[in-house]
């Protein structure tokens, strides 16, 4: 009987588990969540895209077919893609995912992140999905020490009182945990809606809290109305002092390590 040796053993293990990895890696991918499509894009992956949403912000040039708005998949177009695996969130319907399932596609669901540690739990995540959680360690550890030389730098004791918005109609507000709160307590402040489990609010709220820098998470026309609102309260003290900013909300909303980290450096400046 043919005796292996030792060596020979461990590298046959090696192989066997290397080939088990890639069987597992997704060549085909559909991905139902922008956030997810912007991480594929930062490990160089987008070219395993075969379907995205129409918020997705995949370059035009890679051609890759829309199967989803924020309402609705279309099944049947994502069936003909192929896909080894749809990505969908909480934010997808049950009965669209319960019928990807039925029709035999496998579906992750991926969780909405709750905090910067999860944002670059579930990155790495993504990355091991297509053969690359060593490059995605790289770039969440290279975030990571960005993030510790930006909260170095806050200026000691200023702890502002800081409120963020999301949208306007409804008043909604960014609560504690989420990672919305991180961007808060790592850039020095305190939350005004810290008493809060849900977002809504109304203005009388947020005159009541009366705080010292915000935020405002949404785009276009609407941004800069609520921005001259704000400012029109001449007694609060983020008007008086003129903290109230416009965030890009592509990329404060997009939780990705990266994009955490960009927006985040561009609150402290702001702020202080």
């Amino acid at each position: 009987m043919f005796k292996m040796k030792k060596s020979q053993f461990i590298l046959i293990l090696l192989f066997a588990c290397q080939f088990a990895v890639q069987a597992q890696e997704a060549k085909r991918i559909v991905s139902l969540v922008p956030w997810v499509t912007k991480s594929l894009y930062l490990m160089g992956e987008q070219n395993r895209l075969v379907g995205c949403t129409s918020f997705c912000p995949v370059e035009a040039s890679d051609k890759i077919p829309v199967v989803a708005n924020a309402m609705s998949v279309n099944i049947e177009k994502t069936l003909t893609l192929k896909p080894d695996v749809v990505i969908a969130s909480s934010l997808n319907k049950p009965e669209t995912i319960e019928n990807l399932k039925k029709l035999g596609i496998k579906v992750l669901l991926q969780p909405y992140p709750k905090s910067f540690e999860e944002i670059c739990a579930y990155f790495i995540q993504i990355g091991e999905l297509v053969g690359q959680g060593a490059k995605a360690k790289q770039i969440v550890d290279q975030q990571k020490a960005r993030l510790a030389k930006l909260k170095s730098g806050i200026p000691a004791g200023k702890n502002p009182n800081v409120f963020i918005q999301i949208g306007a109609k409804p008043l909604f507000c960014a609560v504690p945990d989420t990672f919305m709160d991180d961007f808060i307590r790592f850039s020095g402040g305190k939350n005004c809606a810290a008493e809060l489990k849900m977002g809504s609010v109304t203005r009388e709220y947020v005159l009541k809290q009366n705080p010292d820098v915000i935020f405002i998470v949404t785009m276009g026309i609407i941004a800069q109305e609520e921005k001259d609102t704000w400012l029109g309260y001449q007694s609060l003290s983020a008007s008086k002092s003129k903290k109230i900013f416009i965030l890009d909300a592509d990329k404060t909303c997009s939780p990705t390590p990266i994009l955490f980290v960009d927006a985040l450096e561009e609150m402290i400046r702001l702020m202080y």
